[in-house]
């Protein structure tokens, strides 16, 4: 499946690429914040977190890094993270504002990174895979910074609900249906999925020994 990469099917990437670059920059400040760092150690988790995941997969992809291409990018998620930086010292954050900026940066980067991929000519398969890890390595990068587990290996369903998404959005396409509202219905659904996984603390089988 190959997209045909128009005007408009390129302002709809960089509008959700931009949402999910200022949400997920938002989670990696919010984590940070939890563990006291430094405006500068804040301002580094959010930069890991928001640009991290989509650095990767261009990479992969062997396009230009979009964030270097475009540094409209790297000066949002700088000032998401010092918008909140400022915030947080005049009104109370609830810790499970992280998880719904979390899964809102999960869902739009899923769908940001699909529709790369789709445009670049890759198999729906492999599209789908680098939405979640577009999805999910910038949460990875941040934890691991954070000297936490990352959350993907051990909260409720993560990139699963990542994946299902991503394909969901192949699906959607492949029916026809205009690639604006394909992406709306998947990238919602991602992120509903996700809370309700958390809600109902929803996780895949264990791995475990035989005793």
């Amino acid at each position: 499946m190959i997209l045909e990469t128009t005007p408009l099917l390129l302002q709809n990437l960089y509008w959700i690429t931009l949402l999910a670059v200022i949400v997920s920059s938002a989670s990696g400040v919010l984590k940070a914040g939890f563990k006291q760092f430094d405006l500068f150690g804040v301002v580094m988790i959010a930069i890991t977190t928001g640009l991290g995941g989509g650095s990767l997969r261009d990479m992969l992809l062997d396009r230009d890094v979009f964030w270097i291409a475009d540094q409209i990018f790297f000066i949002a998620s700088v000032g998401s993270a010092l918008c909140l930086f400022i915030a947080a010292r005049f009104i109370i954050i609830s810790p499970k504002y992280f998880l719904i900026a979390d899964a809102a940066g999960l869902a739009t980067f899923a769908i940001a990174g699909t529709l790369v991929s789709l445009m670049l000519g890759t198999s729906p398969l492999v599209a789908s895979f680098m939405g979640v890890i577009t999805g999910a390595m910038g949460g990875v990068f941040r934890d691991v910074l954070c000297n936490e587990t990352p959350v993907v290996f051990s909260s409720s369903l993560y990139a699963t609900v990542s994946w299902l998404g991503s394909l969901l959005f192949i699906g959607l396409l492949a029916f026809e249906i205009e690639t604006t509202y394909a992406a709306i219905i998947a990238g919602v659904s991602i992120f509903i999925a996700r809370l309700l996984a958390i809600y109902y603390k929803l996780k895949l089988p264990r791995f475990r020994f035989k005793s």
